[in-house]
């Protein structure tokens, strides 16, 4: 996950705080200091840190707290807020509607990742059911137009532009009267950039939005340069009517912390964060969700929307009666590792998970975690039908796992690896038996039917410490049918309301 060393070093805090025999000032004040420091580092603003360390102490008076009172609970439910009320603009951006025609025009300076992130932006809403197409009007940059219908050919989505026009007033009226007719309901049309804010650029700008009329206008900035993001926010938002923003190249770096703070200091909100090259490295910027996983407290009901996305909703009810059955075959773990390879970076998804760091899959990790999966499915695409159903495991004779290794192209160790891997899931599986099944069948109201003791004996020890323990984990299930993250996290003392 992006920032990843910034939120392992808040958690860090947090969590020797939580191991103090007695909080006091003294604890206080090292927790407050360690994150001011970790906040620091990631670039963003002196006064912005000062100003959350101020408020958390105003929350978190310890003189007045009454005995009994869970102190822990409220420094960590302070920082929770602080983080969010820091990272958010207060106010949400325009949001396209499925079938419905809307036009987005992308802005921003040369080299921040403006045509690639188009494609993002397109890709990412196809994927949800929209019939999106772009428009190249990037007539100063030699080969932007080579660049976006490469991406566009790449990613299957209908473009236009022009070798031999430069006038990009003229092609993007163009590309909006074709695609109009084509009944396309996102339309993105690309803009030039240049090399820094100057007159030229915004006038450009101007004509294109005043031939397009525009729903949203979205501002897309290289996440590398820090807090001076505020002014250069600041300067596209009065000259190009900007309605949100996308922050690229998160991947790690550590300034991504001062260009996101600087941004919500705009008022803009923040709608998409870039942390990747690949397509598929595009996440919704969502901040109470995101605040949660960086403190490594999950989102769970983003993976429940991920799951909804990759698998198709007749598949959902034969899920879950296998999973009341506690039955799991080699053949059901062969579906669920598809479905988490569709479901975008690896690290994304486990971010989503409780307890799980975002330090513990780095960006070569999560390259390794992908290519076992593959080379376990490679494993058992020379299965026989018959050793993908059983539910015996003594089925598995070494003569069988010989073959197996064989026909894979693997070694032996290999196979027994990724057997390994399936008995220590399946025994998770199993104490899942007897759950009752949601009427509709579908995964996101499972969590209504999900028992405490199921739950508990499921979870990694190490997992459910991260939760709060058992109490943490009943008030989590009470929540978890509801999608207001604020009010989950509330569930596991990290609540903002």
């Amino acid at each position: 996950m992006v920032l990843a060393e910034l939120g392992g070093s808040i958690s860090r805090a947090l969590a020797r705080m939580s191991s103090a025999t007695v909080v006091d000032e003294n604890v206080l004040g090292e927790c407050l200091n360690e994150i001011s420091r970790a906040l620091l580092q990631s670039d963003v603003q002196f006064k912005m840190v000062r100003d959350m360390q101020t408020n958390i102490r105003k929350i978190v008076n310890l003189e007045t707290l009454a005995a009994g009172t869970n102190k822990r609970r409220i420094i960590q439910q302070a920082v929770f807020t602080e983080l969010c009320n820091m990272l958010d603009p207060g106010k949400p951006a325009f949001t396209p509607k499925k079938g419905k025609p809307s036009v987005v025009m992308f802005v921003g300076l040369q080299g921040s990742g403006k045509t690639t992130t188009c494609t993002k932006y397109a890709y990412y809403h196809q994927r949800k059911g929209f019939k999106p197409s772009l428009v190249c009007a990037d007539t100063f940059r030699a080969g932007a137009f080579d660049q976006l219908k490469q991406n566009a050919t790449k990613a299957k989505i209908p473009f236009y532009g022009s070798y031999m026009e430069s006038d990009p007033v003229k092609i993007a009226v163009e590309g909006l009267e074709r695609f109009r007719k084509d009944n396309s309901d996102l339309i993105i049309i690309d803009t030039s950039g240049r090399h820094k804010q100057e007159a030229a650029l915004f006038e450009e700008m101007r004509q294109v939005a005043e031939a397009t009329k525009p729903d949203l206008v979205i501002f897309v900035m290289d996440g590398s340069i820090g807090q001076a993001a505020f002014d250069q926010a600041q300067a596209f938002k009065q000259s190009a009517s900007v309605g949100a923003v996308i922050i690229t190249k998160l991947d790690g770096h550590a300034k991504g912390g001062g260009a996101l703070s600087a941004v919500a200091a705009t008022k803009s909100p923040v709608i998409f964060i870039g942390t990747g090259e690949h397509i598929d490295e595009f996440e919704i910027f969502d901040v109470k969700p995101f605040v949660s996983r960086l403190l490594g407290m999950g989102d769970l009901s983003g993976l429940m929307d991920k799951i909804q996305d990759v698998m198709p909703a007749d598949q959902q009810p034969e899920l879950l009666a296998k999973l009341a059955e506690g039955t799991f075959t080699l053949r059901l773990l062969y579906d669920q590792f598809q479905n988490l390879l569709k479901m975008g970076p690896i690290g994304q998804v486990f971010s989503m998970l409780p307890g799980f760091s975002s330090e513990l899959m780095p960006k070569g990790h999560e390259k390794e975690g992908q290519a076992k999966i593959k080379r376990y499915m490679t494993i058992m695409d020379s299965m026989t039908a018959a050793e993908l159903d059983s539910t015996n495991p003594k089925l598995m004779t070494e003569s069988r796992i010989i073959r197996i290794a064989r026909g894979s192209g693997r070694q032996i160790r290999d196979v027994m690896d990724m057997l390994e891997e399936y008995k220590r899931l399946a025994k998770m599986w199993s104490k899942m038996k007897g759950l009752k099944m949601p009427k509709n069948g579908k995964m996101s109201d499972l969590s209504q039917n999900l028992n405490i003791q199921q739950m508990t004996k499921a979870l990694p020890p190490q997992v459910l410490k991260q939760m709060g323990g058992m109490g943490g984990l009943q008030a989590l299930m009470k929540q978890m049918g509801g999608k207001d993250m604020s009010k989950m996290l509330g569930g596991m003392g990290l609540g903002g309301d």
